[in-house]
């Protein structure tokens, strides 16, 4: 991989490539994410294209007419390097550099340069690395020189000993090899703060979404956590867990993740597993989406497919619509006929976060019950109040009427004992309280 040279502030121009089939969407559209991407990691797009008739082929991906086509477009602009919005093969990429004489880079070698300028713990720089080495080794230059043997070596003794390409490609397997051995320490440590946590029994929420949808402004709001917010891809690498008292006076923990992109190279996805199972044990998600981003429904289908890949899609959640204050009543209108569960905020002016808070406690305490209790199980009633939702707690003479909101382990425990209403059924075929039951055996 070819580092950026950057020397005295002077700009990079690239040139822009995507393809679309779609001709009702325009090029500036389809090569929006792609210019966001080149200026988060310091590049200045001086034009682009649309490929609106792909037919792939092995040497540059396309026919040999469009690639020079689309170099002659690039040297107009004064261009140093190529960006491409799909992947292209390491030969691919080689054969462009050699026909054009410019960088030529695809979608996920950018990634990978903007997750590396971000990489602050150590954490975070073992992931990168790892991605970065994953994605180089088959692109080790293939080169006369690179080709050449060792000297030394002789007839009927040792051989002439590895090429420099075998003697780079163990380097690399051997490194590779090394950082995952450290990030399964870092996994392993993770797990055990888990578990720590979960000794004090806490619900915690994921905030997720996708890249620059405001996810680290939502959490400084609401609980002054001071995580770095830009308006730029990718400003979190590591997740941030800060403690939130909601108004009914229970504590949780929120976290800030790394944020999804569309076509997430799977690298990053395997890299980032330390980072990205926060939302896969998180006792909920938030699911964060952005009113003014015109690709707001590509963006949630993103989403849903990454945390599906992490096993976290299964998990209670909340969508929140981010950043209303940046639209319209119509737009907000069409967004709300669109995503009619979803709660509308702006982390900027807090506007609608009541009724956020308010959703957001009624996502991690469960829905409402009312259970009768025998009177010798009074460590029914703590456990309410140390995990769930208390509403209201009242002694009769054979029994404890409790009102409480639940889920999880408080709400099987209290399962037993819930009180059925006349229109729905209780789930289970014994009677809440029965005069002749045994209460002395532990739900």
């Amino acid at each position: 991989m070819i580092d950026i040279d950057t020397e005295n502030n002077k700009p990079v121009l690239v040139f822009l490539v995507g393809k679309c089939d779609d001709r009702a969407v325009s090029d500036k559209e389809v090569l929006r994410e792609l210019s966001s991407l080149a200026e988060t990691a310091g590049l200045t797009p001086a034009g682009g294209t649309v490929l609106r008739r792909y037919e792939p082929s092995p040497k540059f991906g396309m026919g040999a007419g469009k690639a020079r086509e689309l170099i002659a477009s690039a040297r107009a602009v004064d261009a140093e390097q190529i960006i491409f919005d799909f992947e292209i093969t390491p030969s691919q990429q080689r054969n462009w550099e050699k026909e054009s004489d410019l960088t030529c880079l695809d979608r996920q070698e950018v990634i990978i340069r903007i997750f590396a300028d971000r990489a602050l713990t150590r954490e975070a720089v073992l992931q990168v690395e790892l991605a970065r080495l994953e994605y180089s080794l088959p692109r080790l230059a293939h080169t006369y020189e690179a080709l050449s043997r060792q000297r030394g070596g002789r007839y009927g003794t040792k051989g002439s000993g590895e090429t420099q390409l075998e003697l780079d490609r163990r380097s690399v397997m051997n490194r590779i090899a090394l950082i995952k051995t450290e990030l399964k320490t870092v996994r392993s440590e993770r797990a055990t703060q888990r578990k720590r946590r979960e000794r004090v029994p806490v619900p915690s929420c994921a905030i997720v979404g996708y890249t620059n949808v405001g996810k680290s402004s939502l959490l400084n709001a609401l609980t002054g956590a001071g995580v770095l917010s830009e308006d730029k891809l990718f400003a979190t690498l590591d997740p941030t867990t800060r403690r939130f008292t909601l108004p009914t006076g229970r504590t949780i923990l929120l976290t800030d993740t790394v944020g999804f992109i569309r076509n997430l190279p799977h690298s990053l996805v395997d890299a980032f597993h330390a980072t990205l199972e926060e939302a896969a044990f998180a006792d909920a998600v938030l699911l964060i989406l952005d009113a003014a981003d015109p690709d707001v429904e590509q963006h949630l289908e993103t989403t849903q497919q990454v945390l599906s890949e992490v096993g976290a899609d299964e998990r209670p959640r909340l969508l929140v619509v981010n950043k209303c204050d940046k639209i319209d009543q119509f737009e907000r209108s069409r967004l709300a006929a669109l995503y009619p569960d979803a709660v509308f905020i702006s982390a900027h002016t807090k506007e609608g976060f009541d009724e956020f808070v308010s959703r957001v406690e009624s996502l991690v305490s469960g829905d409402e019950q009312t259970y009768r209790l025998p009177l010798d199980r009074q460590d029914l009633v703590a456990f309410a109040h140390r995990e769930g939702v208390v509403l209201s707690v009242e002694y009769a003479d054979d029994a404890i009427e409790l009102k409480a909101k639940t889920n999880g382990k408080l709400a099987s425990s209290l399962a037993p004992f819930a009180v059925c209403d006349s229109s729905a059924e209780c789930g289970n075929d014994a009677s809440p309280i029965d005069d002749h039951a045994d209460f002395g055996a532990a739900p």
